[in-house]
C-alpha cells in the first residue's frame, strides 16, 4: 500500500499507459480521478476497480486538458469525492509524427495545446490543491524523445522537450513548499496509439532496443507509483528513462 492516503488525478487515463498508472495505484491504495475524452473506455475502466475494490476508490471525469475551466472542476471533483487531492499525473497527450515541412499549423497547435500546454494548466489547476492538502507529488509523462531526435517527429519532440524544462523549472519553483514534480521518459509502449506505427519505423524502434522488444504499459506504470510515493520524498526534477536502453545507445 505505497500509495495509501493519495488522491490522484490522471489524465490520458482510458487506455494505455494512462490505463496501467490508474491501475497500479489504486493497488497501491490511492483513490484515483480519471480524466480522458474517450467516456466508454474511462468508465468501464472506472466501473471493473470500483467492483474489484468493492469500494468507490475511482471516479471518471471527462475532460479536455486544453481548457482550464475542465481542469478547476477536475480539482473541485477530486476534493469533494475523496476529500483532498495530493497527486497529479500529467499523461494526455497526442502524437506528432509528420516532419517540419509535411506538418500542418492544426496539427502543430494540438500536439503542443495537448501534451505542453495541457500539463501546465494541470500543474497551475492542482497547485492550490497541494497546498491545502499539505504538499503533493506531479508526475509528467515526458518521452525519450525529449533527449533524442526521430527526424520524422518534429512538433512531438518539441512538446516532450517543453514538458521536460516545464517539469524542471517546476520542481525548483515548488520545492520549498513541499510539491515534487518528476517526469517519466517512456520508449516505444505497446499502446493504441503506437499501433499505428508505419512498420518499418516500428522495427527501427525495436532494432535500436537494446532489451530488443517493445514495453508494455504494466512496465511503465511501476515508475510512477516510485515518484508518486513517499519513497520519493527527496526526488524533485529527475528524469526518468524507461525505454528498454533506447537512449544509452
Amino acid at each position: 500500500m505505497r500509495l495509501k492516503g493519495k488522491v490522484a488525478i490522471v489524465t490520458g487515463a482510458a487506455h494505455g499507459i494512462g490505463a496501467a498508472i490508474v491501475r497500479a495505484f489504486v493497488a497501491e491504495g490511492a483513490k484515483v480521478l480519471v480524466g480522458d475524452i474517450l467516456d466508454d473506455e474511462g468508465n468501464a475502466l472506472v466501473d471493473g476497480l470500483n467492483a474489484k475494490e468493492n469500494s468507490p476508490v475511482a471516479a471518471y471525469m471527462h475532460f479536455d486538458v486544453t481548457h482550464m475551466a475542465d481542469w478547476t472542476e477536475a480539482v473541485a471533483r477530486a476534493e469533494r469525492l475523496f476529500g483532498k487531492l495530493t497527486t497529479l499525473v500529467n499523461n494526455a497527450g497526442v502524437p506528432g509524427r509528420p516532419g517540419i515541412e509535411d506538418l500542418t499549423e492544426e496539427a502543430w497547435s494540438r500536439t503542443i495545446d495537448t501534451d505542453l500546454k495541457g500539463t501546465w494548466l494541470g500543474m497551475k489547476a492542482c497547485m492550490p490543491a497541494f497546498r491545502r492538502a499539505g504538499g503533493g507529488a506531479v508526475v509528467n509523462t515526458c518521452s525519450n524523445y525529449a533527449l533524442v531526435a526521430s527526424g520524422r517527429a518534429a512538433v512531438y519532440h518539441s512538446a516532450k522537450g517543453g514538458v521536460l524544462s516545464l517539469s524542471r523549472a517546476a520542481a525548483v519553483e515548488y520545492a520549498r513548499q513541499n510539491i515534487r514534480v518528476n517526469a517519466v521518459l517512456p520508449g516505444v509502449v505497446a499502446t493504441p496509439r503506437n499501433a499505428s506505427l508505419p512498420a518499418d519505423w516500428a522495427k527501427h524502434l525495436i532494432d535500436q532496443t537494446p532489451l530488443g522488444r517493445i514495453a508494455q504499459p504494466d512496465e511503465i506504470a511501476p515508475a510512477y507509483v516510485f515518484l508518486a510515493s513517499d519513497e520519493a520524498s527527496f526526488v524533485t526534477g529527475a528524469s526518468l528513462v524507461v525505454d528498454g536502453g533506447y537512449t544509452s545507445i
